[in-house]
């Protein structure tokens, strides 16, 4: 008979439960599964996790690795070997078991260009006892949200705009337009963004022209 007609190919055989041990691995399992006696049956499971152990050396230090090391095993055995396992065993059902859907922040501010971090900034100034501390939180905020608005709105921005943004955002508790102070001038931040986005340019700039002239091998 040609050698070629006797060849196995992948595609005939059956699907590798874990792939990463390898198909003589998944043999090894198999045969675990089909021993009878049980005393023999559990003497080679203890072997398999032992050589499963020695092909990840550098996971021993991580908690629960041989808890680990088991569940993979009943896995590759379809969940059919019997054997005294020292941990919990996994069930084909909990394994499949959805889990339950996560709980998200469902937060639709008004003024999505501000964030979200603006208001529970606002909400801290707010439970401040007045004087000079909460005076210079409630500046600052609103300087932040200056800042943020620029980013979105390139041109200038009125600060009346954004103190009456403040006063809406905090029910009323802060209102900045009574003390006639003025913010940060709109150029100045433009100016620093226009600085940064320079200088980011320039040190790539400067990576590019170093690397010419150097020999490549």
């Amino acid at each position: 008979m040609n050698a070629v007609e006797t060849l196995e190919y992948n595609t005939e055989r059956t699907k590798l439960i874990i792939p990463e041990y390898g198909r003589h691995f998944q043999k090894m399992v198999d045969y675990c599964v089909s021993i009878e006696d049980p005393e023999e049956r559990n003497r080679v499971a203890q072997s398999i996790i032992s050589v499963m152990g020695n092909l990840q050396p550098h996971l021993r230090d991580v908690p629960d690795f041989q808890h680990k090391l088991w569940d993979q095993l009943f896995i590759m055995s379809d969940f059919k070997l019997d054997v005294d396992s020292p941990f919990p065993i996994t069930t084909k059902e909990m394994l499949q078991q959805r889990p339950d859907p996560l709980e998200y922040p469902q937060n639709h501010p008004k003024y999505r260009f501000y964030g979200n971090n603006i208001k529970r900034m606002i909400d801290v100034a707010v439970k401040w006892e007045k004087g000079a501390k909460r005076d210079g939180l409630e500046y600052a905020i609103a300087n932040h949200m200056k800042k943020c608005y620029l980013n979105w709105n390139k041109d200038t921005v009125d600060d009346q705009v954004i103190f009456d943004h403040l006063y809406e955002l905090s029910d009323g508790e802060i209102d900045l337009a009574s003390d006639g102070e003025n913010l940060t001038e709109s150029g100045q931040f433009l100016k620093n963004k226009v600085a940064k986005s320079n200088r980011s340019t320039s040190g790539k700039k400067s990576q590019r022209s170093s690397s010419r002239g150097k020999k490549r091998y």
